[in-house]
């Protein structure tokens, strides 16, 4: 079963980070506009990373087959960060860690008109939780979503050397 992932697991790693992305970008920013915090833009790097890094590891590995464990271990590795990112910022959220939250985030654009050009104009705050669902914040779903993904890449290209 998980020899047959092996293949097209970078792929599917793309797709995760990239779904991950859609969510952030498209639905909580665009549709609920919830603007990111500084740290919010960071966890989004570590996805992008993913995406190139799942996308390159997939070129690679049509032309190298016998790299594809370590790409997907580079894979984990980088989803290994994200997930760091998340918790850090979860740590931030629940105040259990001091940082600096005002320098960074985003404005929203629609905010901004002739009349508030004078304004000061507050970015979000990563100490403030701007959404939840059952006690877990976004950067508490991404902290955990990427763990297991990156779990998953270990246990893929683990099993892969087990088979060989």
């Amino acid at each position: 079963m998980v020899s047959g992932l092996r293949p097209i697991w970078p792929v599917l790693m793309l797709l995760a980070s990239g779904a991950m992305l859609a969510a952030a970008i498209l639905y909580f920013q665009g549709y609920m506009g919830l603007q990111p915090c500084a740290l919010c833009l960071q966890q989004r790097y570590w996805h992008w990373a993913v995406v190139g890094v799942s996308a390159l590891a997939f070129v690679v590995t049509r032309v190298r087959p016998s790299w594809t464990s370590w790409a997907i271990v580079l894979i984990g590795l980088v989803l290994l960060g994200s997930a760091a990112m998340g918790a850090y910022h979860v740590a931030v959220e629940q105040k259990w860690v001091v940082a600096q939250c005002d320098v960074g985030g985003a404005v929203n654009p629609s905010e901004l008109s002739w009349d508030n050009l004078g304004d000061n104009l507050r970015p979000p705050r990563c100490d403030e939780i701007a959404w939840s669902l059952w006690g877990i914040s976004m950067a508490g779903y991404n902290a955990i979503v990427s763990l297991l993904l990156a779990l998953a890449s270990f246990y893929v290209a683990l099993s892969g050397k087990r088979a060989s």
